[in-house]
């Protein structure tokens, strides 16, 4: 661990639950390096995600985005690419874009859009782009006739958030610079959705444990029953 991270750590009570405010000030105040800091959210559920029935995911729209330009890429033919296009889609195709992916390992993008009629084409990348969180999907709105919104919500600062296999969500919810009021903005707009997304197969606690942190600071602890406050 680095000096500043030590001399951070020591701003933070391990002991103590914060309320999303006060954490997410010491996440910025605790952020040190030289670069803007992504302040990122870790919500531990009380879910199993082996069951299909107990998966968590989607997508929100954060009031303030995320601080971060976004490269798509949009599977579509005919008007609907002319629609990504005049939308600001920063690649758009087909086939050849798949075979680009295939044998150049090509990635100079961020998020995957496609129309439905276009999902044969890019089911055959699922290996490739599932790994990387690529795939795109229906739940998260990636997966749509309506390729003009998709993309607009997505340079708006539309976040996918997903459960992984040790029952964590990690998602950012902004950047250093926006301070904390805004960030609680965004942290709120998360939370609220995760909340809402609880399966109904989960049972017993749902939140279990939430913190907050900067790219290269310490966590700060979130009282899980206070996350809405």
């Amino acid at each position: 661990m680095g000096k500043n991270y030590i001399e951070s750590a020591k701003l933070i009570d391990k002991n103590v639950l914060y309320t999303p405010l006060e954490a997410l000030e010491l996440a910025v105040k605790t952020s040190k390096a030289k670069f803007d800091e992504t302040i990122e959210l870790a919500v531990r559920l009380g879910v199993d995600p082996r069951h299909a029935d107990q998966q968590v995911r989607g997508a929100v729209v954060l009031p303030h985005g995320t601080g971060k330009s976004v490269r798509t890429l949009v599977f579509a033919k005919g008007e609907k690419a002319k629609e990504a296009e005049a939308a600001g889609a920063e690649y758009v195709g087909a086939e050849e874009l798949a075979d680009k992916i295939q044998k150049e390992n090509w990635f100079e993008f961020d998020i995957v859009v496609a129309t439905p009629d276009m999902m044969g084409v890019v089911g055959r990348l699922g290996r490739i782009l599932g790994p990387k969180g690529l795939m795109p999907n229906p739940k998260s709105g990636t997966v749509t006739f309506d390729v003009a919104r998709a993309i607009q919500e997505i340079k708006a600062g539309k976040v996918e958030y997903r459960v992984d296999k040790t029952s964590i969500v990690h998602v950012p919810v902004g950047k250093k610079s926006f301070g904390a009021e805004k960030l609680k903005d965004n942290f709120t707009a998360m939370m609220e959705a995760i909340v809402k997304a609880k399966p109904a197969a989960a049972k017993g606690q749902y939140i279990k444990s939430v913190s907050v942190s900067s790219t290269m600071g310490p966590g700060a602890k979130v009282n899980p029953n206070k996350v809405l406050d």
